[in-house]
């Protein structure tokens, strides 16, 4: 069996169900129990979930109480160590948007969860505006956003190059229409404007250490799993390119403190900590960090 799509009239990704093409057979370890196929498409350096839930079920993936980004929960110690990272995340996030210089400082961030990191920029001067598709977690950014946030089919209502910084922080992975959604992107900056793309790295020390059990894998929300190669060829087939990559540190700790528990059953915080050291401590010569933010602009 295969499955073709198509990228501009050209063949991108060709999914043959052989041996030769799974890279790794993985768990849902969140929701459903279920295995899916990582798919290896050499061209791209990339692999696709297989099989791909149909759009109408894709949301049952979703329906978790530890789906920590469409909650502001604090029930645990984990919950409260992630909102302290996120804390120091989002001032991160801040320091590099301020560094594109524009007048309006219009911001679109794209699955903004439960808007945090639009209230901060909001908080900054921005001018915001969110896509998050959880009804849960858009009515909690809307409470504080000034009701700047709407479903993803607001997308198509938006004026064309109209935005000076369009962020996806950990989305690009969870969007079926992944050549359709690139070309509204690019659609919707400025000619100067910059696109902001952080997604996991399955070139990194953690994704080859913990294999099947790497966390961020994540399947089957996420639909994509990228390389630095990849990523520089989506972009490419819309005429922009990737300017540079920042690392995010913090990712190597916290995905391996969940791999831990999806390989072990419980949180081994020592060990955890040793694979994310090391894994951070290895890209700094490779560059293939557990995450990585793309900057992207218009060529």
């Amino acid at each position: 069996m295969f499955h073709v799509k198509h990228f501009n009239n050209k063949a991108l990704f060709v999914i043959n169900k052989s041996k030769d093409n799974i890279y790794l057979s993985v768990k849902d370890h969140s929701v459903s129990g279920e295995e899916f196929q990582l798919i290896y498409n050499k061209e791209l350096e990339m692999l696709e979930t297989y099989p791909h839930p149909s759009e109408d079920k894709l949301g049952d993936y979703y329906e978790s109480e530890n789906y920590i980004s469409h909650t502001d929960g604090k029930r645990n110690l984990f919950e409260k160590v992630y909102h302290v990272v996120k804390s120091m995340a989002l001032k991160r996030k801040l320091k590099l948007i301020n560094s594109f210089h524009s007048e309006e400082k219009k911001l679109l961030d794209v699955g903004c969860g439960t808007g945090d990191f639009l209230k901060i920029a909001l908080d900054h001067n921005w001018s915001v505006s969110g896509i998050e598709p959880n009804e849960n977690a858009r009515l909690i950014a809307n409470q504080k956003t000034n009701n700047s946030v709407f479903n993803i089919e607001h997308l198509s209502k938006l004026e064309a190059h109209s935005f000076d910084v369009i962020t996806l922080w950990h989305v690009l992975e969870h969007l079926p229409k992944l050549e359709e959604h690139i070309s509204v992107f690019e659609s919707l900056l400025k000619p100067n404007g910059r696109l902001i793309i952080a997604v996991p790295n399955f070139k990194s020390y953690d994704a080859k250490h913990y294999k099947n059990f790497w966390a961020a894998y994540d399947v089957p929300r996420h639909l994509w799993h990228f390389s630095q190669m990849s990523i520089s060829k989506l972009v490419q087939q819309k005429s922009m390119s990737v300017v540079k990559t920042v690392p995010m540190i913090f990712d190597g700790y916290y995905v391996s403190l969940l791999s831990e528990k999806y390989k072990n059953g419980f949180m081994n915080p020592i060990k955890s900590f040793l694979v994310g050291f090391k894994s951070n401590m290895k890209a700094k010569r490779s560059g293939e960090y557990s995450s990585l933010i793309y900057v992207i602009k218009k060529d």
